[in-house]
């Protein structure tokens, strides 16, 4: 035995003699709580959160716990913001555009008429200047945000009646998600912004006349072809829906590096998984509405054309009266020029031969 392996043990047997133990130093769990916008019922857009949830308590050895809570559990689906804000709950999840009664800006985070598609939308996010714009925005509310999900592309939802033009539109009661609504207006609809969990009801009713709300797979979940026949395309208003992760920034600055590193990685998962699941499930369910009876109609060319014009137009006003839109959404606007330039010799031209051919 060398001199240095005796001092050691020495000096371990001296410190047991004297009664004393080597401190050991547990570190704490964290908690928090995610309060949803969404049903439990909607295992794909709820989901999502779990699945932020899940792998936050993976990568931390279960020394990060969050606990998700659907809309109406701690707060209703349209009060998470200010739930986050205030710091009742840590964080919520949830469509950005909910929210554009307290400021039209909140739709660029979401999804706005005619915007970007879910790549193009997650490419100015994470490579283009949307987190620094949009984080500056969130700021003013003490939020700090990361991409937690995207629908992609959406259907335009369910009619009683059937769309032949612009005029049927006048006094159509139509459950449409948040901002798109402004537009709606212009087109002489009706808007109502009526949480998931509530719309069967409300056009089973007759309270509206048409509902929209994301998809194949989930809208046969809620139903909707059983109380309107007619299922239109596409959703002009949602070419992608992202979906937000808004965490109260004292909560997130009471974070260790790790952690932070956690939940960026976490809510990346859990951005990439979602879509991935809605793309899965979206055709079949699709087959199965049509099979069921479903009378699918694409949008006349009329009301996309209108549509188009009233939301430039609506663009331009905003910018000319709203700062915060007009900073974010100059940058969104120039981004989405280049974006559409490049998929038009590549993904859509891709697309459209591989969708005419019988394979």
């Amino acid at each position: 035995m060398d001199r240095r392996s005796l001092l050691t043990r020495a000096g371990i047997a001296g410190v047991l003699a004297a009664g004393v133990a080597p401190a050991v130093h547990a570190q704490a769990t964290t908690r928090w709580r995610v309060a949803s916008s969404f049903p439990k019922s909607l295992d794909t857009i709820y989901g999502a959160a779990e699945v932020f949830a899940q792998k936050v308590r993976a990568l931390s050895g279960g020394r990060f716990e969050v606990s998700v809570h659907a809309a109406g559990e701690l707060m209703p689906a349209f009060g998470v913001v200010d739930g986050v804000q205030n710091g009742t709950v840590e964080a919520a999840h949830t469509a950005p555009y909910y929210f554009f009664g307290k400021d039209e800006t909140f739709a660029i985070g979401g999804a706005i008429p005619f915007g970007l598609n879910s790549r193009q939308m997650t490419a100015w996010t994470y490579e283009g200047n949307g987190m620094k714009l949009m984080r500056e925005f969130y700021a003013k509310y003490n939020i700090i945000h990361f991409p937690c999900g995207n629908t992609g592309a959406q259907m335009g939802g369910w009619m009683r009646k059937e769309i032949t033009g612009v005029k049927d539109l006048k006094g159509l009661k139509f459950r449409i998600g948040g901002f798109a609504g402004r537009v709606l207006e212009r087109l002489g609809g009706v808007p109502q912004n009526i949480p998931g969990g509530e719309i069967y009801q409300a056009l089973e009713k007759g309270t509206i006349d048409a509902a929209e709300w994301i998809g194949p797979y989930d809208d046969q979940k809620l139903g909707f072809n059983k109380v309107a026949p007619y299922y239109y395309y596409p959703g002009w208003w949602e070419g992608g829906l992202q979906l937000d992760l808004y965490i109260n920034q004292k909560a997130y600055d009471a974070l260790n590096a790790e952690q932070k590193s956690i939940v960026e990685a976490a809510s990346s998962f859990a951005h990439v998984e979602t879509q991935a699941k809605y793309d899965v499930k979206n055709p079949t369910a699709l087959k199965q509405l049509v099979g069921a009876g479903a009378k699918l109609r694409p949008f006349p060319n009329d009301v996309m054309t209108r549509a188009f014009k009233e939301s430039m137009g609506l663009y331009e006003e905003l910018s000319a009266k709203n700062e915060n839109w007009k900073k974010v959404y100059a940058d969104y606007a120039r981004f989405r020029t280049d974006q559409n330039l490049w998929f038009r010799f590549t993904e859509a031209t891709f697309d459209r031969f591989m969708q005419s051919q019988k394979l």
